[in-house]
């Protein structure tokens, strides 16, 4: 394994680092107040737009698809250091670039399993930046950890499939760009193999039926950045039957392919928060004194920043041998390494961002610095995508197997 950066990922971490000091950091304190005055806080601000403009014009766009047709072309080990870096402003950078979480997953959806015609009236647009969309799949009256548990019930009636259900916790559905959800459903709920019960079905947001009810809070944050995370109810929504992706049954092969990328999209992002995190504790540990002498000469404060080096130097290794192996051999063959990043990845930069939380003292907690907000998107993740539990079950079966 050469985890050596090939001359390609060296030219485009070196553009995103100058995107990135030269637009982004200073962009941050301007959209904040840019939304503040806005008719609603869903709207996007003027400086978004102008980023993403910028990051086009510059060919940092659509850096997570690695078909040439609709992305950049890069291998995952290429994207990993690129994705890294958009995660040290993980409410900015990654819409900048459009590779902002749900679209990304929802595009490789489109661009895999889609039909020609989901791909021109959906995939273009999502591609191009001029939609959004989110994909709803997690539900609130069962263990949605346990994708077969799923309710919602899509039934074929002549040349339409009828939706009803309750979601919640839909990433980007209270964005008014958000014009197409992907729902997974049932129709096949009394199917004898439980894996094939499932399928997923294109609904435009404007469908009679859908309300978007409510926004849901995490800590108290309705991360607007994103598009919010919103309960969603479809109450016997029509659409054509044509709007099914895939195959009937074929829902949660589908969630599967989904979800591998972007637990290491998510992870590599993570890197990047545990990044900043670590430059906000040293720049604190060395402006400010407290009894007698500067923070970074206090003994407990040199321990959490070299620990959290530790910390982030191991993840990111194993990140990249992850990346490295769904080159090479492909998702499945990189399952282990795949459920041990999403373990291990947000538990430990959680416990990077309560430390540099600690040291800035009431500041941490405060709205004055990042670190609050970054740390209600890093916890989040221990759920996303499949709680930790869940993949630490199937871990320990994985090994467990070599000795039954």
């Amino acid at each position: 394994m050469d985890f050596a950066f090939d001359a390609r990922t060296e030219e485009m971490r070196a553009k995103l680092l100058a995107f990135m000091d030269e637009y982004v950091y200073p962009a941050e304190p301007v959209a904040e107040e840019q939304r503040a005055a806005l008719a609603s806080p869903w709207d996007t601000p003027a400086v978004v737009e102008d980023l993403k403009a910028e990051a086009r014009r510059q060919g940092l766009w659509n850096l997570f698809l690695p078909d040439t047709e609709y992305g950049a072309g890069l291998t995952n080990l290429q994207y990993a250091p690129l994705a890294e870096i958009t995660g040290r402003s993980p409410h900015l950078a990654p819409t900048a670039t459009n590779c902002a979480a749900p679209d990304t997953g929802n595009m490789e959806v489109l661009a895999q399993f889609g039909d020609e015609a989901q791909k021109k009236q959906w995939l273009e647009p999502l591609l191009a930046g001029e939609i959004r969309s989110a994909f709803a799949m997690t539900e609130p009256e069962v263990a949605s950890s346990d994708a077969t548990n799923i309710t919602t019930l899509i039934e074929r009636d002549g040349d339409e499939y009828v939706i009803t259900g309750r979601k919640w916790y839909i990433s980007g559905a209270m964005s008014p760009d958000c014009r197409i959800f992907i729902v997974m459903g049932k129709t096949d709920p009394d199917g004898a193999d439980i894996r094939r019960q499932q399928s997923m079905v294109l609904v435009p947001r404007d469908t009679p039926g859908v309300t978007v009810r409510r926004a849901m809070r995490v800590f108290g944050y309705e991360d607007h950045s994103h598009g919010g995370h919103a309960e969603v109810v479809f109450d016997r929504v029509r659409v054509p039957v044509s709007h099914l992706i895939g195959e009937e049954g074929g829902g949660f092969a589908i969630a599967q392919a989904r979800l591998g990328p972007g637990r290491i999209h998510h992870c590599m992002r993570l890197i990047g928060m545990a990044e900043r995190a670590i430059e906000l504790m040293c720049r604190r540990a060395v402006s400010r004194t407290a009894f007698g002498k500067p923070l970074a000469q206090q003994g407990v404060v040199q321990n959490w920043i070299a620990d959290a080096r530790v910390t982030v130097e191991q993840l990111r290794l194993l990140v990249l041998k992850t990346a490295w192996l769904m080159d090479t051999v492909g998702n499945r063959g990189a399952h282990t390494e795949i459920q041990a990043i999403k373990i291990a990845t947000p538990r430990a930069v959680v416990d990077i961002l309560d430390r540099a939380i600690q040291l800035h003292g009431a500041g941490g907690v405060s709205q004055d610095f990042p670190l609050a907000e970054v740390y209600a998107a890093a916890r989040t993740l221990m759920l996303a995508d499949g709680p930790d539990e869940v993949h630490q079950r199937s871990l320990a079966r994985r090994e467990l197997k070599k000795y039954l």
